[in-house]
């Protein structure tokens, strides 16, 4: 819809400067002006307009009577001849232009002065004279609306013409009763002070004619006891129908002009359909009346009540269509102490025929038209059901074989017509079984089944899609979607049942069912559809539901509602866009999953009673749920719109939560944070109405401590929930880019040091908190797709990388303005992080994990700092800024509250005791004279992380020849590497833990599979290129492409080391430890079991598999370990080995150790007995292939899985 702010002329309307008669109607929208100059002089018109229009063409024609011919009203060529029009015409063509169609409109006109003019003569006068209500001279009452200048006769003229223009069939039933003209005066609009009500008028019209007028003043809902029989009863009922059907049409045309002469056609819609919907109900009741005069007698002892269903029922009926209704039939008196009881049989026999005859009044064929057809197919078994039936039969229907469908139409029963009592006794005994629908097996999904159902059954054969109604985007969309939201929360919330969909969508966004936002665009497209569905009706009264095909028909319609849905676009274009509008919103909206899942609640479970959440508490998992009913009523309390949505959501969420592995903790989480952030417009909304937001949410708070504890803080990660596409790993130039924009608009400019020390620490907390909004978004990620090693690992490298990074900006920017003066720093880094005024360039080199791309939630960054003094700086001055540099970088990331970053730069050239940052030639010097056999080993994983990106790359190339040494690993080498290992086994294993449940430390932990990974690199590595990775399983990988490790052992590595990577992620996750020596242990509480074992995976009910399942598994890690490291058979790689000692030894060092390049040991080797080394292989392969089909990781259900 447009914007109406600013009133526009209408389509056509006609401007002053026009030079000739034909422009001026083309310019008013003719599009016939030949025909319409004709029309304009034509005789039968001419005494109706002021006296100077009958002159105006006089002299030019030459015709003293004022007539204007055919021949003389064009010119040669076929257009209009230029005549004088005068003021009269033009006034009239100035109001014809106001209208949808003038040229229909100025033909109906002159159609109805020609009837107006033979009925006042007395040509067209019925036998029974002028109906009350009409005029006995339409001649003289359409003169004084043509050509009276005063307000009322103007507006009667605006009112006449907007309906001629409008409805060719309003038009035809003017011109055939003109008498009927007075419809249309200001003082008989509906509403009118002056004018009685629409039930009293058909009834009296009726009445009057079956010979009963004194009973039009009685009082209508004892009308079925006071039904005349007249003598004669077929032409009584002939008439009465006649004049019931005209008496109809008379007022529907009074509800016609309203519309169409209103200042906000849109907005007037629900006026419109409520209107309607009243006429229909005294149509009915009138029809009634006719039916029982026509039944005669026996109909007094019958009660009948019309129950109007679908739209009538709602209220909401169009010009025209089908009028559903069902009916329902009683005794009309309580039978007397003597008198038997009529019997039903009877009942429904009379009432059958009170039905049908009611069809015939209002349906069937005679001189005048009928006034819409009675659909019955809502009743009781469709129309296979009987006609009629009494109270108890439609009860006991719907008690016990009405379909899902039946109590979604019953949402719309309204007693309209016909005994009243027995009306509401009916609605009151079908409300229980409404509002009990939802609970059905399967109600919700039937209910979209239903939907797609009719959509795809009304699909056009060919042709463009031109439905209203039926469509994608079209009413029945919007009307589905309402329905089920009430039948599925009206069960708990009253105000909720009401029939119409306008007042239903009122009444769903003042309960927050549905968002403001979504209710106002709902209810605007939805009044606008409705709109064009009259609209598209009234040409020719006739039953649509589609947008009509040709353009002379959609233009009428087009300029009939310029002024609200504008005018840039084609109709049709923006009909397309509401219907697309509406979908969206239908999609959203109708298949929430919510919806399903509270459907299957209870009335006292929706409405959240004491008692019922108890019980519910209790059954769904919650150890405390007094304290689960504390935290439910602090949310639900209160009367406010968040407190509404809580009260829908909640029911709901705790059985959600209560699937996860802490209920208690999760509904406490989820207080909090609805506490901390609820009142944001967007939380609870998305929670309510996204199809995948509220129960990630649940599964998050009921089963990861660390990640609920991070989502206050951040509030948007929550929205991620929404969205696939977020919980993605983010590209790492995104968050350097990110990074650097942060530090961009952070400069220091303090006055001393003491001040740039603390700007320093501001931005490195700013920079700090783009890593932990990544760490959020990987723990999300891991806690509803299990836990993936490598998709975490790579989050929180790329954002420890680009914190590093911003972190050494900051540090150096801070070392040079302390040292310099702020001018120094004032121009700021350049777009790779360097300042002007530094004496070296300095990079980080990432060791350890980090190094590897393989740091978890617990982990620091393990570095090591190099620099390169700038041209024409002495090696001294650079080195102290260096030093001052790697200090800073340590201190502010370690300074940086909330979530600091631990530095390590143990791992440098003379450990603790060495200088915290060197220039590439002291480290050359220092790995080519000192370096220990550690280092090379702690090499393995250094990879250039931050800083200046050549000289980190050159730092590698250095590192290179040490690392990746072509003569491999010497028998000393191995037997230092094992000394080492044990040392570390038993030194560094926490005092009091088990080791065999240590992730690290303990057998088959990380540590075993790391380090096998090492040696094998340090052997091979020289010589297989592919073996020069810094990842752990990179390196397991390629050793088994390379034939250095077998098939199985590396199954068994790799497979040890994922499962023992998500314990350590599950633990923090999971329990929110992220230090300590607990941190990498097994948990052995039940409730961090059930924690732990959820997040990797494993069902309820399993958790307690955990512990078997990592020891299973590190015990095959561990064996295999033992062979690489521990193997006293030969150095790996080396030019010299050991002969082993046993056949036993040599057939495992052939299996799982990689072949020397020494050809005696290759000649020992090649001595071994074959088959015993196949038939162990074999095994092996077997055991370990049963191993990993057991642990393998499923696919998860997400995208990023």
């Amino acid at each position: 819809m447009r914007d109406r702010s600013e009133k526009r002329p209408p389509i056509g309307s006609p401007s002053r400067h026009s030079s000739s008669p034909r422009t001026l109607l083309l310019r008013a929208g003719f599009q016939d002006p030949a025909r319409a100059g004709t029309l304009l002089g034509d005789p039968a018109l001419l005494p109706f307009l002021p006296a100077d229009a009958q002159a105006d063409d006089v002299g030019e024609a030459g015709d003293p009577g004022g007539r204007v011919s055919a021949d003389r009203s064009r010119r040669p060529g076929g257009r209009p001849a230029d005549v004088r029009l005068g003021p009269a015409r033009e006034d009239l063509i100035d109001s014809l232009a106001l209208t949808a169609d003038p040229d229909m409109a100025l033909l109906s006109l002159v159609r109805l002065a020609e009837a107006a003019t033979a009925s006042e003569s007395g040509h067209l006068v019925s036998e029974g004279g002028i109906e009350p209500g009409c005029t006995t001279t339409p001649a003289a009452l359409l003169r004084s609306i043509l050509s009276d200048p005063a307000a009322e006769p103007r507006e009667h003229r605006h009112r006449l013409l907007a309906v001629l223009g409008a409805s060719q069939a309003l038009g035809d039933f003017l011109v055939t009763h003109p008498e009927r003209l007075t419809a249309l005066a200001p003082l008989r609009a509906w509403g009118s002070p002056e004018e009685p009500g629409v039930g009293e008028t058909l009834q009296r019209a009726v009445l009057d004619v079956l010979g009963q007028a004194d009973l039009a003043e009685a009082d209508p809902s004892d009308s079925d006891e006071t039904t005349p029989h007249p003598a004669g009863a077929g032409p009584a009922v002939s008439r009465a129908t006649a004049v019931l059907r005209r008496v109809y049409r008379d007022r529907l045309t009074a509800i016609v002009a309203d519309d169409l002469t209103s200042a906000d056609p849109i907005e007037h819609v629900p006026t419109v359909c409520r209107r309607m919907a009243e006429l229909a109900d005294a149509a009915l009741d009138a029809a009634l009346l006719v039916a029982r005069a026509a039944v005669g007698p026996q109909a007094d002892e019958v009660a009948l009540a019309v129950i109007a269903m679908g739209k009538t029922g709602a209220r909401e009926l169009n010009y025209i269509s089908d009028v559903d209704v069902v009916y329902v039939v009683g005794p009309a008196h309580e039978p007397q102490d003597a008198q038997e009881p009529i019997s039903e049989e009877h009942l429904v026999d009379v009432g059958t025929h009170l039905a049908t005859e009611l069809a015939h009044v209002v349906s069937a064929t005679a001189p005048e038209p009928p006034l819409w057809p009675l659909d019955t197919a809502l009743r009781p078994e469709g129309k296979d059901g009987a006609l009629v039936r009494t109270l108890d039969s439609h009860l006991a229907y719907y008690r016990r074989w009405a379909a899902s469908w039946e109590f979604q139409a019953l949402l719309k029963a309204r007693a309209c017509a016909g005994d009243a009592e027995l009306g509401t006794l009916y609605e009151q005994g079908v409300a229980p079984y409404v509002w009990e629908a939802s609970r059905r097996e399967n109600f919700v999904e039937d209910a979209r089944a239903m939907r797609r159902r009719v959509e795809k059954e009304s699909v056009p054969r060919g042709g463009e899609d031109r439905r209203i109604k039926l469509g994608p985007g079209g009413l029945r969309d919007v009307e589905f979607t309402v329905q089920l939201l009430q039948l599925v929360h009206g069960r708990s919330d009253e105000s909720l049942r009401v029939r119409g969909t306008l007042e239903a969508l009122d009444a769903l966004s003042a309960g927050g069912y549905v968002s403001r936002t979504d209710a106002a665009a709902l209810s605007g497209c939805y009044k606008a559809l409705r709109l064009l569905e009259h609209r598209s009706q009234l040409f020719r009264l006739r039953r649509t539901h589609n947008l009509p095909e040709k353009a002379e028909n959609l233009r009428r319609i087009e300029r009939g509602i310029s002024d609200c849905l504008g005018r840039g676009d084609s109709l049709w274009e923006g009909f397309k866009d509401l219907r697309r509008r509406v979908r969206s919103l239908h999609q959203e909206i109708y298949y929430r999953p919510l919806l399903g899942f509270a459907a299957a609640l209870s009335a006292d479970e929706m409405a959240l009673s004491p008692q019922a959440a108890r019980e519910r508490l209790a059954a769904v998992g919650y150890t405390d749920p007094d304290g689960a009913l504390r935290h439910i009523q602090a949310l639900t309390e209160g009367v406010s719109r968040r407190a509404a949505i809580q009260r829908q959501l909640l029911p709901v969420i705790i059985g959600w939560i209560g699937e996860g592995a802490d209920p208690d903790f999760g509904l406490l989480s989820f207080r909090r944070l609805s506490e901390a952030i609820g009142g944001s417009h967007w939380y609870l909304a998305m929670l309510r109405d996204s199809p995948v937001a509220a129960r990630r949410l649940c599964q998050v708070l009921s089963s990861a401590h660390w990640a609920t504890e991070r989502l206050a803080e951040f509030p948007e990660s929550i929205a991620w929930l929404d969205d696939d596409g977020e919980l993605e790993p983010r590209r790492s130039v995104a968050l350097a880019e990110e990074v650097a924009a942060v530090l961009r608009r952070r400069s220091l400019t303090g006055p001393d040091d003491a001040a740039l020390a603390e700007q320093a620490l501001e931005a490195t907390q700013a920079i700090l908190r783009v890593r932990a909004r990544e760490e959020v978004r990987a723990s999300l990620a891991d806690c509803l797709d299990c836990i993936d090693p490598e998709r975490t690992a790579s989050i929180l490298s790329d954002a420890t990388d680009a914190v590093l990074d911003g972190a050494l900006t900051v540090a150096t920017g801070l070392v040079i303005a302390q040292r310099d003066g702020l001018e120094a720093v004032s121009s700021g880094p350049d777009a790779d992080g360097r300042w002007q005024a530094a004496l070296a360039r300095h990079a980080i080199v990432a060791m350890g994990r980090l190094g590897g791309r393989e740091i978890g939630y617990a982990s620091d960054a393990d570095v090591l700092f190099v620099h390169e003094a700038c041209d024409g700086v002495g090696e001294e001055a650079a080195a102290q800024e260096a030093e001052a540099v790697a200090k800073q970088v340590m201190g502010l990331l370690a300074s940086a509250l909330p979530h600091p970053l631990e530095v390590d730069c143990d791992l440098r050239p003379e450990g603790r005791n060495g200088v915290m940052s060197r220039s590439l030639d002291a480290y050359r010097e220092y790995y080519g004279r000192w370096s220990a056999l550690w280092e090379r080993q702690a090499l393995l994983r250094a990879r250039s992380c931050a800083g200046d990106r050549d000289l980190g790359r050159r730092f590698e190339e250095l590192i290179n020849p040490l690392r990746w040494a072509q003569d491999g690993l010497q028998p000393q080498d191995l037997r230092e590497i094992r000394r080492i290992k044990a040392r570390v086994e038993a030194e560094r294993l926490p005092r009091g833990i088990d080791p065999a449940r240590h992730l690290k430390l303990g057998p088959g932990g990380l540590s075993d599979v790391e380090w096998s990974a090492q040696v094998l690199q340090l052997a091979h590595a020289g010589r297989i290129p592919e073996l020069r990775t810094t990842s752990t399983v990179g390196a397991l990988q390629a050793a088994v492409q390379a034939g250095v490790l077998s098939a199985d052992g590396g199954g068994e590595l790799v497979a040890a080391w994922i499962l023992a990577s998500r314990l350590r992620s599950a633990i923090v996750l999971g329990t929110g430890r992220a230090s300590g020596p607990r941190s990498q242990v097994l948990p052995t509480q039940i409730r961090e079991i059930r924690l732990v074992g959820r997040l990797i995976g494993l069902g309820a009910g399993r958790e307690r598999e955990l512990e078997d399942l990592y020891r299973r598994s590190a015990r095959h890690a561990r064996a295999v370990a033992e062979r690489i490291v521990f193997t006293d058979t030969a150095a790996h790689g080396s030019s010299a080995s050991t002969q082993p000692t046993t056949t036993s030894q040599a057939q495992q060092h052939s299996a799982d150790s990689p072949p020397p390049h020494s050809t005696g040991w290759a000649r020992n080797a090649r001595a071994q007995p074959r088959r015993g080394a196949e038939a162990a292989g074999s095994k092996s392969s077997r055991r370990a292939n049963r191993s990993r089909a057991t642990r393998r990781r499923p696919e998860g259900p997400y995208p990023w899985s």
